[in-house]
């Protein structure tokens, strides 16, 4: 396999696992109908996958520094595919959390062994790659899931059993796929869980997490607790709408990570939390006026970002780490990400029946607001020091 192939191979997977990850968030309410899901219980459904990524970023997420890429490669696109063929089957509200944290195992395995793998074959553009093409993807995956549950046969099914046949012909080809990484002693004691931030990468990682909290807590909300208040808002019924939302937030980030290639870091960082503020402030105005188009319109500018913010991030962060280092980097930084995932969506699904929807959404809101002006602050003082 050539050097092009493989990087289209290990992009295309990553797309594959990412958009799987994406796929349950428009079924969510045919769930709820069928079991009888509670808010809780869906944000419970949604965050065991987070949990579970976040286990596996843990113990073997840096496991291809020593082992290679291409063995955990393959392992992610297996475990990947056993969790599409779960969600196919499943039947009740067990089997989905069987799936989901199956789901959370593979995607945990990927992010940190074909990340690394992505940066080792495209040192120039594999900050960008490592992005755009989870965020783009995850949204993808929502947005044909909501197509095909609204308009194709087997709502629950057929979108799980594509990925499926998806992923088994990608496991299949890693053996052909060169190995990018050499082995090193030491894979047995890299299991442990443990917080990995090289020396120079602290002060950096630090500057930067605020911003990546919010970004990540305003994603979460999105995919979980948001098919639920576009429903309110809009009083449509549409299974569809859930997937428009997700996909409006990643396509719009997608294209502020494509923007945001020749600016500096810092400027980044500047005006990516600049318009998080912005349109989170937009989206909670418009859900006081009962606006889809104002509730769509800061969507899409707290979808810039959202993809500035993170593509920020890892190009400001991983770049500062050796070889041998990357993955152990980007396994603490999806740590980080995905607990800002998880547990603020769950705090949100027990205070929605609480409080309300709308209650709800405004102090997450604020709070990601906040978050997201720190950040600001911490990067403008930066400069004046630097200055």
């Amino acid at each position: 396999m050539t050097s092009r192939a493989a990087i289209v191979l290990q992009i295309s997977s990553l797309s594959a696992i990412a958009a799987s990850a994406g796929a349950p968030t428009p079924l969510y309410r045919i769930y709820a109908e069928h079991w009888g899901l509670s808010p809780v219980m869906v944000t419970t459904v949604f965050s065991v996958y987070a949990i579970s990524l976040l286990i596996a970023l843990l113990t073997v997420g840096g496991l291809s520094d020593h082992v290679g890429r291409r063995p955990m490669m393959f392992a992610s696109l297996i475990v990947c595919a056993l969790s599409m063929a779960v969600f196919a089957a499943a039947d009740s509200v067990a089997a989905l959390l069987a799936a989901r944290i199956i789901q959370g195992f593979g995607v945990g395995i990927a992010f940190g062994s074909i990340g690394a793998a992505i940066i080792d074959s495209n040192r120039s553009h594999g900050s960008l790659l490592n992005s755009v093409t989870p965020v783009t993807s995850t949204g993808a995956g929502a947005l044909i899931s909501g197509l095909l549950v609204t308009y194709a046969p087997m709502p629950t099914q057929l979108g799980y059993l594509i990925l499926l046949a998806v992923m088994l012909l990608q496991a299949a080809l890693v053996g052909w796929m060169p190995e990018t990484a050499v082995q090193r002693p030491g894979a047995w004691a890299s299991l442990r869980p443990t917080v990995m931030v090289p020396p120079q990468a602290r002060a950096a990682l630090l500057l930067v997490s605020p911003g990546n909290i919010a970004l990540w807590a305003l994603c979460g909300f999105y995919m979980s607790l948001m098919p639920s208040l576009l429903r309110s808002v809009s009083g449509s019924s549409s299974l569809l709408l859930g997937g428009v939302a997700v996909a409006v937030l990643t396509f719009s980030g997608a294209g502020a990570m494509l923007a945001a290639r020749p600016w500096p870091g810092t400027t980044i960082l500047i005006r990516s939390m600049s318009a998080l503020i912005l349109g989170v402030a937009i989206t909670l105005g418009g859900v006081h006026a009962q606006s889809v188009g104002l509730l769509i319109g800061g969507t899409v500018i707290a979808g810039l970002g959202f993809g500035a913010g993170f593509f920020g991030g890892i190009r400001t962060v991983v770049p500062l780490a050796l070889p041998h280092q990357r993955a152990g980097l980007l396994s603490v930084i999806f740590v980080i990400c995905y607990l800002a995932f998880s547990l603020p969506t769950i705090a949100a699904g027990l205070a929605v029946p609480v409080l309300g929807m709308t209650l709800t959404l405004e102090i997450y809101g604020t709070a990601v607001i906040v978050l997201a002006a720190i950040s600001l602050i911490g990067v403008l003082s930066e400069i004046r020091r630097a200055a």
